[in-house]
């Protein structure tokens, strides 16, 4: 994956643009040893890797700004970082940018349950937010596989989404308000704790734009009362297409479960050995779960039973304690971890229309013979949020780019079949230059031209998102 030239006269000047920075923020905050900055030279992508030039950690949205006025008036590129979860590379620096990461920016500012939202620094982390709010009977309700660990910060910039988001909706449908550092420093409010805001969704532009725009410190969440009940069941399936088939025709019945979340036979196995789950033993599995009261649970699962008979499931398994449930959903949770026990692997993001989960999981299995390397598919079902897993051995010359060209081919499959290339993980480095596969010449153009306005130097989060030779010829420019 290429990435730019890093700028000589910003690496001439490193020591001086690093004594600025001391001098704004106390001694701790500023990481510039080489060794140090190693933590910060990739996220969850990690076959890609640069050492910044430096990082910082604020703690207030004033030390962001100063930061932020601070690398502008220097010309130096500003690489937002929640956690360092992200799968596509959205927070991979530059040799000339300074991470600005937010972990230490992670306290509650505000809780209103009578108007049932809830202001956080954006460090916190996404499961955090839940456990902040539960014991008054409360929960935020995006749910990443990865929100023991995923910074809001992050979820904002990728829009991310999880396993109940069929339901309740990704970040974008639970965000209310925003504080956003522009990169002169500048700092503006966006939105805030009621159901809409006047004039244009600036919000609905913010949310998703992987810190190409501004960095959020602060963040208004909506929070939800506990559901009184939720249940889930497994079902088990001869075959990933009828799998698929079986969600289509869920949706289509009009249920409306919190949850269908889909795992094939080479993750079921790795997860089951990992977390014990008590999966069955079977090509593809469902996991499907509604909530509500109990009488309203057992008519939605009637209904489901009644669907999935028509597909001849292998297994029709009802949770049947709060401790079962809770291990069905450990081992969901748990599927990348227990993948990557086993094998390199690189998790795609693709999003189809749930009419097309057959024909789709069929061409991915061609697609795997065809380069010769195995797919492991845990994905978000429900919505036709796609998750495959390509196995590859990073220490094999040409596996990458053999496993890079696979995930090319199954991405370009998802907008042909009236998908698009990223749900909830954004483009970053991993699907930038496949931008052009969705979007025409003057749709890139159009959105340029949004970053034109927030970041006209083009010094936040450079070489993501949009194609490295569109976005150098703006930088330059």
């Amino acid at each position: 994956m290429q990435m730019p030239r890093p700028s000589a006269d910003i690496l001439g000047r490193r020591a001086s643009i690093v004594a600025r920075l001391r001098a704004l923020l106390p001694a701790d905050a500023v990481i510039d040893d080489p060794h140090e900055t190693r933590a910060y030279e990739c996220d969850g992508l990690t076959a890609y890797r640069c050492p910044p030039l430096a990082a910082v950690l604020p703690r207030t949205t004033e030390e962001v700004a100063a930061i932020l006025g601070l690398c502008h008036a220097e010309g130096v590129p500003v690489v937002p970082r929640g956690a360092g979860t992200s799968l596509a590379g959205g927070a991979l620096p530059t040799a000339d940018s300074v991470i600005l990461g937010v972990a230490r920016m992670n306290a509650v500012l505000e809780t209103d349950y009578d108007n049932r939202f809830i202001r956080v620094q954006t460090g916190r982390t996404n499961l955090s937010v839940t456990g902040a709010v539960e014991a008054d009977g409360f929960f935020y309700a995006p749910d990443p596989s990865s929100q023991l660990a995923c910074a809001i910060a992050g979820n904002i910039a990728m829009n991310s989404g999880g396993a109940h988001c069929l339901k309740y909706g990704v970040t974008t449908n639970n965000l209310l308000g925003v504080t956003l550092v522009q990169m002169d420093g500048t700092v503006v409010q966006i939105g805030g704790p009621w159901m809409d805001a006047g004039g244009l969704d600036l919000l609905g532009l913010i949310c998703g734009s992987e810190g190409q725009l501004g960095v959020v410190t602060e963040a208004t969440l909506r929070i939800l009362p506990k559901p009184e009940g939720a249940r889930p069941v497994l079902i088990g399936f001869s075959a990933n297409e009828i799998a698929g088939a079986c969600v289509s025709d869920i949706i289509k019945a009009g249920v409306l479960p919190v949850a269908i979340e889909f795992m094939d036979r080479p993750c079921i196995r790795a997860t089951e050995a990992f977390a014990h789950a008590g999966y069955p033993d079977c090509e593809a599995l469902l996991i499907v779960e509604v909530e509500g009261s109990d009488a309203e649970i057992d008519e939605q699962l009637g209904l489901i039973r009644q669907i999935a008979a028509r597909h001849d499931p292998v297994e029709f398994r009802e949770s049947q304690s709060e401790e079962e449930s809770k291990k069905i959903w450990l081992g969901r949770k748990s599927a990348f971890g227990a993948m990557g026990q086993i094998n390199d692997y690189m998790c795609l993001d693709g999003t189809i229309p749930v009419s097309e989960l057959p024909r789709v999981l069929r061409r991915i299995g061609e697609l795997s013979r065809e380069y010769g390397l195995d797919v492991a598919n845990v994905f978000h079902a429900g919505d036709g949020n796609m998750h495959p897993l390509i196995l590859f051995d990073a220490n094999k010359p040409g596996d990458l780019q053999t496993c890079e060209a696979l995930g090319a081919e199954i991405l370009k499959l998802c907008v042909e079949v009236g998908g698009c290339l990223t749900g909830e993980h954004g483009v970053g480095i991993e699907k930038r230059d496949l931008m052009v596969v969705q979007f025409a010449p003057e749709d890139l153009e159009a959105q340029m031209r949004v970053k034109d306005v927030f970041d006209p130097d083009w010094l936040l989060n450079p070489a993501k998102v949009f194609p490295l030779g569109a976005s150098e010829t703006r930088r330059a420019s």
